[in-house]
C-alpha cells in the first residue's frame, strides 16, 4: 500500500523552496522558539512551509506505526517516508538545532535583562503574522461559523496563556510531560513552546540544558517531543486538509488571543499593565518588528504567485 502524497505547495497557499533558504527557515524557527510567546509555527507559516512540514512530520508518524502494527511493515514504512519531503524537512532541521543551541544561551540573558523590549519587538512581529492564516483560509469564504471558532480559538488563547507561571522540580515525568505539550505548541501558530516552558517553570532549565549539553535531560526532553508530535500531527493534518478553512481560522484567533503573552508591560505574575513612560520606544520597537514580517509575507506571496505563473 503507497502513501498518499500531500498537496502540491501551490495548491496550499505554498510554495517550493531552496536548501539555502530552507536553512534559514529552519533557523529562524529556531531562535524563535528559544523566545517565550513567539511560536516557531507562526514562523512556519509567514515563510510558507507550514503545510508541507505537517505533512512531513504526519508521514513520519504513518511509517512508525506502520513498523509496528503492520501489515507489510518494512514496505509500508518505506512509502510513508517516501512520501516525507527530505528536501524541506532535512535542511528545516538543521537550521532550527544550530540555531536553538547557538541562540539558547544570549536568547534567555536577553529575556531576562531586557523582557519590555523583546516582548515589544515579537509582538509587532506576531500582529503582523496574523495575515498569513487570514490570507490562506481567503477571507471572502469566511462565515459566520468560522469567525464563532476564531473568536472563541481567541478567547481560549487569552485564557490559557493568563494563568500565573509556577515551578516544578524538573523530575523525568516532568521533564517528558512539558516536553509533549511544548512540542505541540511549537505544531500550532501562536501557542508559544517557550512560554508554555516558562509557566511550567522549566523554561530556564531547559535553555541550560541546552547551553551546557546536558544530554540526560536533552534525551527526557526529546523523547517528550516525540509523544507530542504523535499525539497531535494527525488530526492537524487532515484538519488542514478536510476542513483547511475554519482550522486557519481558528489558528489566526490562537494568534490573537496568544498576544496577550507579548505585551510589553506586564507583573511576573502575569497581570497586565497600563503602558509606561518608555512607550515611544517600545511602540517604535514593534513598529519595526510588524514591518519586517509584513516585508517578509509580501515577499512570500509574490514568490507563491510567481510559482503560479511558473507552473
Amino acid at each position: 500500500m503507497s502513501a498518499s502524497p500531500g498537496p502540491d505547495p501551490i495548491e496550499s497557499g505554498e510554495h517550493r523552496t531552496s536548501v539555502v533558504g530552507d536553512l534559514i527557515r529552519g533557523a529562524m524557527i529556531g531562535v524563535v522558539e528559544t523566545v517565550p510567546g513567539v511560536s516557531g509555527g507562526t514562523v512556519a507559516l509567514v515563510v510558507g512551509i507550514y503545510t508541507r512540514l505537517i505533512d512531513s512530520a504526519s508521514h513520519v508518524v504513518s511509517a512508525a506505526r506502520r513498523l509496528v502494527g503492520g501489515p507489510d511493515r518494512l514496505a509500508g514504512a518505506a512509502a510513508q517516508l517516501r512520501a516525507v519531503d527530505w528536501k524541506l524537512v532535512v535542511p528545516v532541521l538543521v537550521g532550527m538545532a544550530v540555531a536553538v543551541f547557538a541562540a539558547a544561551g544570549p536568547m534567555a540573558n536577553a529575556v531576562e535583562a531586557h523582557p519590555e523590549i523583546t516582548r515589544a519587538v515579537f509582538f509587532g512581529m506576531v500582529l503582523a503574522s496574523i495575515a498569513i492564516p487570514l490570507r490562506m483560509a481567503g477571507v471572502s469564504g469566511i462565515r459566520w461559523p468560522h469567525a464563532l471558532a476564531g473568536v472563541a480559538a481567541a478567547a481560549l488563547a487569552f485564557w490559557l496563556v493568563s494563568i500565573p507561571p509556577t515551578t516544578l522540580s524538573p523530575s523525568p515525568l516532568v521533564i517528558v510531560l512539558a516536553a509533549a505539550v511544548a512540542v505541540c505548541a511549537l505544531l500550532l501558530p501562536g501557542l508559544s513552546g517557550s512560554f508554555l516552558l516558562l509557566t511550567f517553570g522549566l523554561y530556564e532549565p531547559t535553555l541550560r540544558a541546552v547551553g551546557d549539553r546536558d544530554l540526560a535531560y536533552l534525551g527526557l526532553f526529546a523523547l517528550g517531543m516525540v509523544i507530542g508530535v504523535v499525539s497531535l500531527v494527525k488530526g492537524l493534518q487532515w484538519l488542514l486538509h478536510h476542513r483547511r478553512r475554519i482550522t486557519l481560522v481558528t489558528l489566526t484567533g490562537i494568534m490573537i488571543g496568544a498576544l496577550r503573552t507579548l505585551w510589553p508591560w506586564q507583573e511576573e505574575d502575569r497581570t497586565l499593565l497600563a503602558p509606561e513612560a518608555d512607550w515611544p520606544l517600545l511602540a517604535a520597537l514593534a513598529a519595526a518588528g510588524f514591518v519586517v514580517v509584513a516585508a517578509l509575507a509580501a515577499v512570500d506571496a509574490r514568490l507563491a504567485r510567481r510559482s503560479t505563473r511558473v507552473s
